[in-house]
């Protein structure tokens, strides 16, 4: 089996998408299909190679194809940017050859709706106009979520066509820590302190991922136990001296707490085994709600570290009371009460994150790829 994977994105990216794209790739290959990941030329501050860079087995073809870099001319240069990339794939002996066209840009498989091949259409955002048309008539359709399953159903996509497949983790990057006090002194954090621990952007698609709550938070559980230490990993170069400030300004010291921008996949998931709990703090908008599945979630429970988050119905089709503690969402004061409850359970949080441990084995990326190439190898 061929499968053409076309990804309109710049690679390396700092963005998750490209840790998602990069191991279904090689995970599709795993299973002996031929892969092939095409990507058009973007300028990106990350000089790796991209399979060094994501620690992903060179077991697939990537191929850059040449296109005028027109994003800084916002949308009309995105378009024309997309417009030529398609193109350019469509052009390649590969695209006639493959059995599957394989992306998740509608703008990239709406150019290739009246050539008849079969589309499969991996969707990560509820439908417009653009993604419902390209869903409708695509081959197959891949939800992340129950509830973008559910939306495109709704929208006139046959269910029969769709499945859904959460996010999943490299397992190999959360070999089991021995020493979690080396780890901290190793990374430079404090060994005799609670750290609580957030990994991933501040925002996401321009929504706010809780992180403010988060701060106000962690002050309310700084000021009646100095114990504790906040930990931030994942914050925009531009963001780190904001969020200094703003805890500052909610009575929390330096020496306290540590704001690092981007690092390495690899070094993220170091950072999580190091912290005592780690936040999901979503918000309850519609995204958050019901259709993201955000790897940091997959990641969370690789790493060992117990889970606090908001009780959202996209975070309940993962997690439960089991492996989890649930908070409702943008409560400030409840998510300081659950954190210092955290700190006071170690028995009981002890086998929740164990558990957590144990059913993300459920949830690989080797395992996503068997259940997609399936679904989607299925006579119609």
């Amino acid at each position: 089996m061929k499968i053409y994977y076309i990804a309109n994105i710049r690679l390396p990216t700092e963005k998750a998408h490209g840790i998602q794209i990069m191991n279904m790739c090689a995970a599709f290959a795993k299973t002996g299909a031929t892969v092939e990941l095409v990507v058009p030329t973007r300028a990106t501050p990350i000089l790796k190679d991209p399979f060094t860079y994501y620690r992903v087995e060179k077991n697939f073809l990537l191929t850059t194809l040449r296109v005028p870099d027109l994003i800084n001319f916002r949308r009309l240069g995105f378009i024309i940017s997309a417009l030529w990339f398609s193109e350019r794939a469509r052009l390649r002996r590969a695209f006639q050859q493959a059995d599957f066209i394989y992306s998740r840009d509608a703008f990239v498989l709406i150019q290739y709706m009246l050539l008849g091949r079969r589309l499969v259409f991996e969707v990560h955002t509820l439908p417009s106009a653009i993604s419902r048309f390209v869903a409708k008539h695509a081959y197959r359709v891949i939800a992340i979520s129950k509830g973008l399953a559910s939306a495109y159903a709704a929208a006139g996509v046959p269910s029969e066509r769709i499945v859904v497949a959460s996010d999943a983790v490299d397992l190999k990057l959360f070999a089991p820590i021995t020493d979690k006090h080396a780890l901290r002194r190793e990374l430079d954090l404090p060994t005799d302190r609670f750290i609580v621990g957030y990994v991933g952007k501040l925002t996401t698609m321009e929504r706010e991922k809780g992180v403010d709550d988060l701060l106000r938070s962690f002050a309310a559980v700084y000021q009646k136990n100095q114990k504790t230490f906040l930990l931030l990993v994942g914050a925009g170069a531009r963001e780190v001296d904001g969020v200094v400030q703003k805890l500052k300004s909610f009575g929390v010291p330096d020496g306290s707490f540590s704001i690092l921008p981007h690092v390495t996949h690899e070094q993220a998931a170091r950072y999580m085994q190091a912290a005592d709990a780690l936040i999901m703090n979503y918000p309850n908008s519609a995204h958050y709600a019901h259709y993201m599945s955000p790897l940091k979630l997959f990641e969370y429970m690789a790493s060992g570290t117990p889970i606090i988050t908001s009780d959202l119905p996209s975070i309940r089709e993962i997690l439960s009371e089991k492996n989890a503690f649930f908070v409702p969402p943008s409560d400030v004061g409840a998510l300081a009460e659950a954190i210092t409850s955290v700190m006071a359970q170690e028995e009981e949080v002890s086998r929740r994150a164990a558990l957590a441990r144990r059913d993300i084995e459920a949830y690989t990326w080797d395992k996503r790829a068997q259940a997609i190439l399936q679904f989607i190898q299925q006579q119609s």
